[in-house]
């Protein structure tokens, strides 16, 4: 792909109103779901939210279910998928792909257009790596949940109530 044919990144996006987002990552059992939940919260029916894996996984993270429970989110029930739930979708390519691995974003990358109109690259640490005793990995878990929101918050104005 030349750079003449890269989607725009985040300061040619930017500007541009975002009605939808996709989050993806590796497994989409973890990251990416919790950054779904968390934007799905934060802005409802107003942006349309979804989440993919480029290697689902075969459920969400019981320890990410865990950490967005105490926000008020549930993801525990969600069911990963991949990119091909996308292949035919009604509704069109997102305005913005939001990548947090470094697989995803490639693979973003290579489908530019027809995933989304946009691609931001979010690198995010994956909690799943973390040792230590059970509360020590929530901590992780804690710290890419808190991440994430700050980063949705910085990026998506809230919509406008009157």
């Amino acid at each position: 792909m030349s750079a003449a044919d890269a989607p725009p990144t985040l300061s040619e996006a930017s500007d541009e109103p975002v009605a939808s987002v996709l989050f993806l990552c590796t497994v989409n059992a973890i990251r990416s779901q919790m950054a779904a939940g968390l934007a799905r919260l934060r802005f409802g029916p107003h942006l349309r939210v979804d989440s993919a894996g480029v290697r689902p996984g075969e459920q969400v993270s019981g320890l990410a279910a865990t950490v967005m429970d105490e926000k008020g989110v549930d993801i525990a029930g969600i069911r990963p998928k991949g990119l091909d739930a996308f292949e035919e979708n009604e509704e069109g390519p997102f305005d913005l792909v939001i990548t947090l691995s470094p697989e995803a974003h490639h693979r973003a990358l290579d489908l530019a257009g027809a995933l989304g109109k946009a691609v931001e690259y979010w690198p995010t640490f994956d909690p799943s790596l973390a040792e230590g005793s059970r509360e020590q990995v929530l901590e992780e878990y804690r710290a890419v949940r808190d991440g994430l929101d700050r980063r949705i918050a910085e990026r998506f104005p809230r919509p406008s109530t009157g």
